[in-house]
């Protein structure tokens, strides 16, 4: 009988990091029951390797050890080895980056997990050498060493494999046997003075020390705590990180939207990957930047950001890729520096001369190879006064000068692209052109974002069985949804909704909540966990409270059912928010930066959702531009015909016998459009004045 994991599988797998693999000596498998199932039967541990395709080490670590084929062949012998990718199986990587942080007080990737057969982990790291270097050891001693442990000191692996996988369970799936009082709308000041106080005051951004992440969480509380308080310091800290990230490496001067992160506290210098959940995330603080302050450079980076995801993560038919890699030709970054001679050789000398004034382009560069990362260096103002030029002239000077390098970096080897859709980062990206058509008053984002969720929605939602799968890629669907899948998803069609009026994002943005609820809820335990009820069992069922490179799940679900719990009064919306809210009300008082998304939903339902029906067949384009311009975190803008009798079809189609809370008895008096303000069961008059409407909000005024 032939060997199930005696060769290499995963040239069967779609997933561009595990097919990066294929060739490896390595006896990869992908995580099935097929690779489970033999590690049971031949007794043997697990090696679990987990990366994405975007990631740098990972690709190091391929090529120094996976390569070897004296390291493949102990781990073909000894080990049962498996390949994930952590895009496709966030909920393994929940699990195993958490013990790697309990244990080595760090995570990342790639993850290198050594399991029993039954999955539970007993060493763990990240990136290791071959051989032993700078105090890490070697990758090959590990290996032969637990190879060799595994059969002579079997009972010690054993004993600390369960410790681990207690200590997991105790972090990851339980809450707590008495729930707290839910925090008070003080907790968003609490969220904005520990936001205040981890702040880099002289480079911007958040950390006295490379590496820096753009934290679009601690920015959101920043700008809502400005917008409630009218606390200058919070705003001033807000707009300091926005105008780095901006002006630095992290942005892409010339084909718009951000790399992950920068190296360096000066944000100089990026990883250079771009991910699709980065442009969703600082796409909506620009935006939201620039409604509260008025500054339109910081509409212009947002709209920069939308067109750059057009162009390169957009599928033919709607839906948004993964990621783009930070390496194209094998090296890190050569898409995106430059030098001095290679932009001489492409404009004229006077062009040449300010655009490397512009963005730092010097002989010694700020790169390797002396070459250099963009970053903004010089004002054009200061740029006008040195070479004696109007302003405007500077302006459109830098401007062909963009447009030439940009179509010279074009013909440049380009990164990889990881075609994965994902349900849950699509609901991001999703939220993010809906908001950026209501701020940018651009009708196109609201058009991407319905081809976006139709894609995702005929792909990966069944009808049937009302469940939601993880990602599609050349017509293969896969995966199970995670909690972030079906929270993010349904955020994204309700803020179309919101955006639009269309009736069919609101039907799916309730028939994801309902489905969250049954698939994720549980009421014993007061949580929502991150891994459905009907999915795979795994050695802890994990929650996901804490904010990452994407928001907290748990947190944009709790908001999500406090915002439709007036759509759909008979679904608990609002008693499974309070359940959550209860149950880490500690951990959100405690660490709120690391609760960000949850502190953010604990201040809303304290203060309560302010709610604007518009009762309308079209909003007046004066109110559209109204609205584009009015910063009011929080605020759910809910459209309905005109009529009752036209929204008796939308009650149809719903599902509803009757007028939920948010539409009952508003329609539009006079045949004119009409608008209803509300706020902890509150109402204002119905009026034909937006401005009065906004007024009453006290959030309105304070803006």
């Amino acid at each position: 009988m032939s060997d199930p994991v005696g060769r290499n599988r995963l040239d069967e797998e779609q997933s561009p990091y595990l097919r990066q693999h294929a060739d490896n000596p390595v006896n990869w498998q992908p995580w099935d029951e097929t690779a489970l199932e033999a590690a049971r039967e031949a007794d043997k541990p697990i090696f679990l390797s987990i990366g994405y395709s975007a990631c740098h080490w990972c690709h190091v670590m391929a090529d120094e050890s996976f390569s070897d084929p004296d390291i493949a062949e102990v781990l073909n012998e000894e080990f049962v080895p498996v390949k994930v990718d952590r895009e496709e199986r966030p909920d393994l990587d929940r699990i195993y980056q958490t013990i790697c942080q309990q244990v080595t007080g760090g995570g990342g990737w790639p993850l290198s997990v050594w399991l029993t057969p039954e999955g539970k982990p007993f060493f763990v790291g990240t990136y290791f050498p071959p051989e032993p270097r700078r105090g890490a050891p070697g990758f090959r001693d590990i290996v032969e060493s637990f190879a060799e442990s595994w059969r002579t000191d079997r009972d010690e692996i054993e004993n600390r494999a369960d410790q681990w996988t207690s200590a997991i369970t105790d972090r990851l799936e339980e809450t707590p046997d008495t729930p707290g009082e839910a925090p008070g709308s003080d907790i968003l000041d609490t969220t904005v003075q520990a936001a205040l106080r981890g702040a880099d005051r002289d480079h911007g951004g958040f950390g006295g020390d490379g590496p820096k992440f753009p934290q679009p969480g601690r920015i959101d509380a920043l700008l809502r705590g400005y917008a409630v308080s009218g606390r200058r310091e919070a705003l001033d800290v807000a707009r300091q990180s926005l105008d780095a990230m901006a002006n630095g490496g992290l942005r892409d001067h010339l084909g718009g939207g951000f790399h992950r992160y920068c190296v360096d506290r000066e944000w100089t210098v990026p990883h250079f990957e771009k991910m699709l959940y980065d442009q969703a995330g600082l796409a909506s603080r620009y935006l939201d930047a620039a409604r509260l302050t008025g500054n339109d450079s910081y509409a212009t980076v947002a709209a920069e950001t939308f067109e750059f995801v057009r162009r390169e993560l957009t599928h033919d038919d709607g839906g948004f890729f993964a990621t783009l890699d930070a390496q194209s030709g094998g090296e890190e970054g050569t898409f995106y520096v430059w030098t001095p001679d290679d932009v001489r050789d492409l404009i004229p000398e006077l062009d040449a001369d300010l655009f490397c004034d512009r963005y730092g382009v010097t002989p010694g560069g700020n790169f390797e190879n002396k070459t250099t990362v963009l970053n903004v260096s010089a004002t054009t103002a200061e740029l006008a006064d040195e070479y004696d030029l109007d302003e405007s002239e500077v302006e459109d000077r830098l401007e062909k000068a963009r447009k030439a390098l940009f179509a010279a970096r074009e013909g440049r080897e380009r990164p990889a692209r990881d075609e994965k859709v994902l349900a849950g980062w699509n609901g991001l990206m999703i939220s993010a052109f809906a908001q950026g058509s209501v701020v940018l008053e651009d009708d196109s984002l609201a058009s991407d974002a319905r081809r976006a969720l139709d894609f995702v929605r005929e792909r990966l939602w069944d009808d049937e069985t009302e469940t939601l799968s993880r990602r599609a890629m050349n017509g293969e669907v896969k995966g199970d949804g995670y909690l972030e899948d079906y929270a993010f998803l349904a955020r994204g069609a309700f803020d179309l909704y919101q955006a639009t009026g269309d009736l069919a994002p609101l039907s799916f943005a309730l028939d994801l909540a309902r489905a969250t609820r049954r698939e994720f809820y549980d009421a014993d335990a007061g949580t929502l966990y991150f891994t459905p009820e009907s999915g795979e069992s795994l050695v802890t069922r994990p929650q996901e409270p804490t904010d990452q490179s994407t928001p907290s799940s748990l947190g944009v679900a709790t908001s999500l059912f406090l915002d439709l719990e007036q759509f759909a009064p008979d679904a608990d919306f609002g008693e499974v928010a309070d359940a959550v809210l209860g149950s880490f009300a500690n951990r959100v008082r405690g660490s709120p930066l690391e609760h960000v998304s949850l502190a953010l939903a604990a201040e809303k339902a304290a203060s309560g959702v302010p709610e604007l029906t518009v009762a309308a067949d079209e909003v007046p384009d004066e109110w559209r531009a109204t609205l584009a311009s009015r910063y009011l975190p929080g605020l759910v803008v809910s459209r309905r015909p005109g009529t009752d009798a036209e929204l008796d079809a939308w009650l149809g189609e719903l599902g509803l016998e009757e007028a939920p809370p948010i539409w009952a008895g508003r329609e539009a008096a006079d045949g004119e459009p009409t608008v209803y303000a509300c706020e902890n069961f509150t109402c204002s008059a119905p009026t034909h004045d937006l401005d009065e409407a906004l007024a009453w909000f006290t959030a309105g005024d304070d803006v």
